[in-house]
């Protein structure tokens, strides 16, 4: 190719030589000067150097290696040939079958033409993907495997493995569960809805792996309040009660209503005011005066108390010092006082043995108040179970009961009146079980004031 091109420049180079074919490669245009080009240099190596024929070599084995696979030169003769010996003379024809037959028969064997389209044209194998293959420290692995089998020729156990056969049970083996038939009419009855699953795995395992479940706080099984859902009303509480039944829940209510007058009573009592404690002309009088008349009198207590104090200082300048006599005659009187404790204190142990039996009586009597004190704060205990809890700021304030009168009884329930709310009704029920805190329906604050506007057709009406 390189001696074609330079006898096409030398050609070219020739006087009266014409040149048919148009072009605007500056090959074309030879000079009759040669460049000179330093090929030493790298840049000018792929710039300056003919490498067509390489490319065409290149291009040329992988044509190969697309269409047979490989390079044609490297192949053996009895994949490039083979020996025409004409088409094989049939021995049997078949049964004719129908033309609709043949036709459907050759639709079934030939392929689509989308399957032809998506088949792969090229004979080179896929490139093998090395990322695939790669483990993350691979010689590592290996090398601890080569001294794992090392030690196995030996004999030696590594200590993980004799732990693990040490913890797990020799004479206990594995025994494959046997699924039981369906058919069986004694199998146990499974509840697919039941929350609760059977773990037959190793405790040990579970734990360890984190799918064993937590063991539910036997105090999240203990309800609330002792009290049912929906309390039943009295029996007075009917449309058409019995006599006595609603005489019974009418001194109910009555009792209520008592004992809130009660307390409204005991507040307006310690909000009243007591006339006595009003002030009158003397009374302001003499706390004007107060404090002014006493002046002199607290002036000489004053000097008096001053002059004691001096006194009392010189006194105690003046104390003098105690003799070794009088100390020592302290010790031995401090020393006769503890004495005369401790005998005493012995005198009385020896008298208590002669009053066992009253000592006996007052240990009972201690013990039966203990008892009744006792019993009474477990029945104030259960008595407090059905009482609703302080739970919020708000304490809970008991429904009013649903009373009705002797007069306002109907005999029929087609003259009932309605009475109450089943929605308030299940809110404080939901209360009084200490299910939610009590609570008060929040109030409206206007944080802008309204402003009030006369429009003009009003003004002219006014």
């Amino acid at each position: 190719m390189a001696a074609a091109r330079r006898l096409k420049r030398v050609v070219a180079s020739q006087t009266g030589f014409l040149n048919l074919k148009a072009t605007s490669d500056p090959e074309g245009l030879v000079s009759s000067s040669r460049k000179r080009v330093n090929k030493n240099k790298k840049k000018n190596w792929n710039k300056h150097s003919d490498i067509n024929d390489v490319e065409e070599f290149l291009e040329d084995v992988r044509h190969q290696e697309r269409t047979t696979g490989g390079l044609i030169s490297e192949k053996s003769d009895d994949s490039l040939f083979f020996l025409d010996i004409g088409q094989p003379k049939k021995l049997e024809q078949k049964a004719v079958e129908p033309v609709e037959g043949r036709k459907r028969k050759g639709k079934t064997q030939r392929p689509l033409r989308i399957d032809l389209i998506l088949q792969r044209d090229s004979l080179v194998p896929p490139p093998k993907d090395v990322l695939a293959y790669q483990q993350p420290n691979a010689k590592k692995l290996r090398r601890i495997a080569q001294k794992a089998e090392q030690l196995a020729a030996k004999g030696v156990v590594p200590r993980r493995q004799k732990r693990l056969l040490d913890r797990r049970p020799i004479e206990q083996k594995a025994k494959k569960a046997v699924t039981e038939a369906n058919n069986n009419p004694d199998r146990d009855f499974y509840n697919i809805w039941d929350q609760e699953t059977k773990e037959t795995a190793d405790p040990w395992y579970l734990q360890q792996t984190g799918k064993k479940r937590v063991t539910r706080p036997v105090r999240l099984n203990e309800k609330p309040s002792v009290l049912p859902a929906v309390e039943v009303i009295a029996p007075g509480g009917s449309y058409n009660p019995d006599f006595f039944s609603h005489q019974a829940l009418l001194q109910e209510a009555h009792e209520v209503e008592v004992k809130k007058q009660k307390q409204e009573d005991k507040i307006e009592k310690q909000l009243a005011v007591n006339k006595e404690d009003t002030a009158t002309e003397e009374t302001t009088l003499r706390e004007q005066v107060e404090g002014l008349v006493e002046e002199e009198i607290e002036d000489d207590d004053e000097a008096s108390d001053e002059d004691e104090e001096g006194a009392a200082v010189g006194a105690i300048a003046l104390a003098e010092k105690k003799t070794e006599k009088q100390r020592k005659k302290e010790k031995a009187e401090k020393i006769k006082e503890q004495q005369r404790l401790a005998s005493k204190l012995q005198t009385k142990q020896q008298q208590q043995l002669f009053q066992l039996r009253s000592i006996k009586a007052t240990i009972r009597n201690e013990e039966h108040k203990t008892k009744s004190r006792q019993i009474k704060r477990k029945t104030q205990q259960e008595a407090q179970k059905a009482q609703p809890r302080r739970l919020g700021k708000l304490k809970f304030q008991a429904p009013d009961m649903e009373v009705q009168l002797s007069d306002e009884l109907a005999g029929s329930l087609r003259q009932l009146k309605p009475e109450g709310s089943i929605l308030k009704d299940r809110f404080k029920s939901l209360q009084k079980r200490n299910l939610i805190e009590p609570r008060e329906r929040a109030k409206f604050k206007r944080r802008l004031k309204l402003k009030y506007v006369e429009k003009r057709a009003f003004k002219e009406i006014t």
